[in-house]
């Protein structure tokens, strides 16, 4: 199963696609192990580095688990969960494009813009302006989740990780949309993220003001590496929740409208209250 070679998207994102529409059409059943890093290659005529990265963005939209020492899974819920990237290709066919996002780290949103920040480099879609605003938590301060399970205390080392990981997703979303600016795609591009001192048990978005999705964060066990350690946490893993959907419509007492209204009026006391610039 070669790819195709003129597709103008890159290699890995050709296969994560494949995989991706094979998973939603359970070509691999929920719970099901995917076939070897090896062996996906050889399945598409890439290398295994290639492999990896359409992995990453599958693990990113939480699609795929990977079970250290067993392999690749596909997850037992996948199909809410994915309902979040399709919406935002949409909003990229407005003229402007906003985009509140509150939550944990912003890694899921990272994962969601890739295609549609990938069909405005190829003219495929053509917003003229583009902007973003990031609410996530101040991992400078003391944290209630994630916690060490032994202690279930405030743990400075996997402060630092959270702050690495919202690092690495919020940096990334600035760098990909301002990058569509610089290269004269869209008259405007901007993201803007801000830090507030509370953690949060939920995640939010708000699209184009007129949609937004909501989801909590389950509470779970999780395994992870702390300095050179392996340590058990109490964690918010955002890959879980489940997220509802609610859209504006003719109906300003409609539930769809006033979900809508009362998300951005919450988003928006937040930002220009405690809402403060990130430090690096």
């Amino acid at each position: 199963m070669s790819l195709d070679p003129e597709d103008p998207r890159p290699p890995f994102q050709q296969v994560a696609g494949a995989l991706r529409a094979a998973i939603l059409t359970r070509k691999f059943e929920p719970g099901e192990k995917l076939p070897s890093g090896a062996e996906l290659a050889k399945t598409y005529g890439v290398a295994r580095m290639t492999v990896q990265q359409a992995l990453r963005l599958l693990r990113e939209e939480g699609l795929i688990l990977t079970q250290q020492g067993r392999g690749v899974f596909v997850r037992e819920r996948t199909e809410r969960p994915a309902g979040l990237r399709p919406h935002i290709e949409r909003a990229f066919n407005s003229d402007k494009v906003t985009i509140d996002f509150a939550g944990f780290s912003g890694e899921t949103l990272y994962g969601a813009l890739h295609e549609p920040i990938d069909k405005v480099r190829h003219g495929r879609l053509t917003p003229r302006s583009i902007g973003i605003r990031l609410l996530v938590p101040n991992t400078r301060l003391p944290m209630g989740l994630p916690t060490r399970r032994d202690t279930n205390g405030d743990d400075p080392q996997l402060r630092e990780r959270m702050h690495e990981i919202m690092l690495r997703a919020t940096q990334g979303i600035d760098n990909s949309v301002r990058e569509l600016e610089a290269l004269g795609l869209v008259e405007t591009a901007n993201v803007e993220t801000r830090v507030f001192p509370v953690t949060p048990t939920f995640k939010l978005y708000v699209i184009n003001g007129v949609e937004t999705f909501f989801g909590y964060y389950p509470v779970q066990e999780n395994t992870v590496a702390v300095g050179s350690e392996s340590t058990e946490i109490y964690d918010l893993l955002g890959r879980d929740a489940i997220l509802f959907h609610h859209e504006v419509d003719d109906d300003s007492e409609s539930t769809g409208s006033q979900h809508v209204a009362e998300a951005q009026r919450w988003f928006d006391s937040i930002w220009t209250t405690v809402a403060t610039e990130r430090a690096e």
